[in-house]
């Protein structure tokens, strides 16, 4: 942390963890919020804890704080680095550089300039393409890795676009909307907690699965960063450039070994399936009663997976 390439975040900034709600006792005694230069991009990350370092990765549209409930307990065994990536949170907002290969070099930047060449890893939804594409590309450098609760573009054939069943219709159609170009920041803007609200509350095994203030933040965040809103649609509209990418990695199965986690209620099966055809070592979780966001809806399942896949 003495790198000239970071620095503490001013507690008054929304979204460092000084300024965030409701986290858990004890938190801020061991966490401190950094802002990261890695040469392409400012990159937020909270970090705390001694041990091997651990990088998570969050979804979109959430943030760092989407880990809030496993970070303490987590950091009595590694060195917890819990980013917000690109775009999202209080990193910087770069008109571009959101497809997969440019989302993976920038977290082995983020992880060169903290000085850990090699590193375990937790990836949820969006993290799941960015820790696929890691391992891929410099399988030497991550030990073990967990990827949950998100599929790969490009690794395996795309839904239907009107598909018999009306929950997978429900379950996806976000990516068609969020890749329009420019329509849905016009739709969504000043709408943001009509539009993020129903997100959670349907992705979500229930309505209230991911606590209100937990939702109000992340609403908050996106409606009050400038920047935030376009950035999270610009992953998707960066699938133009991913899948092909994508495409290319696939060459060659991943060796590291892959811990498949999802929520019965959403994904269900469908990530260790993705993953075994793209990967030579996968273990699963499939976590009951849960949906898209095991972290805050069954933070103590995922939390003792994670302690037994990486080794405590």
């Amino acid at each position: 942390m003495k790198s000239a390439s970071t620095r503490i975040v001013p507690n008054c900034v929304f979204g460092s963890v000084a300024n965030v709600p409701k986290l858990p006792d004890g938190f801020k005694n061991t966490f401190e919020s950094y802002h990261i230069d890695t040469g392409d991009v400012g990159l937020h990350a909270v970090i705390g804890g001694e041990g091997e370092p651990l990088l998570l990765h969050c979804g979109w549209p959430q943030n760092w704080y989407a880990w809030r409930y496993l970070m303490l307990p987590l950091s009595k065994h590694f060195k917890v680095i819990a980013v917000d990536p690109r775009g999202l949170g209080i990193s910087e907002k770069p008109a571009d550089g959101f497809d997969v290969n440019s989302l993976a070099r920038d977290m082995f930047k983020l992880m060169d300039v903290l000085g850990h060449e090699r590193f375990v890893l937790a990836g949820h939804d969006i993290g799941v393409m960015v820790g696929y594409v890691m391992a891929s590309t410099h399988p030497e450098r991550i030990r073990r890795m967990a990827l949950g609760e998100g599929t790969i573009p490009g690794a395996s054939p795309s839904p239907q676009m009107i598909p018999d069943e009306r929950w997978m219709s429900d379950f996806l159609w976000h990516f068609a909307f969020n890749r329009a170009l420019d329509v849905n920041e016009r739709l969504v803007e000043g709408r943001e907690h009509i539009y993020f609200g129903y997100q959670f509350a349907t992705k979500a095994a229930s309505e209230n699965a991911v606590p209100k203030y937990a939702r109000d933040f992340y609403i908050e965040q996106l409606r009050r960063v400038p920047g935030t809103l376009k950035a999270g649609f610009e992953y998707y509209r960066a699938m133009d450039e991913t899948i092909p990418q994508v495409y290319l990695h696939k060459k060659t199965n991943v060796s590291v070994p892959i811990l498949a986690f999802s929520g019965a209620l959403a994904c269900g099966p469908l990530v260790e399936m993705e993953l075994r055809s793209l990967a030579t070592d996968v273990e699963s979780l499939i976590i009951p009663e849960c949906g898209h966001f095991p972290a805050e809806e069954k933070p103590e399942a995922l939390l003792n997976a994670l302690l037994d896949f990486f080794g405590e």
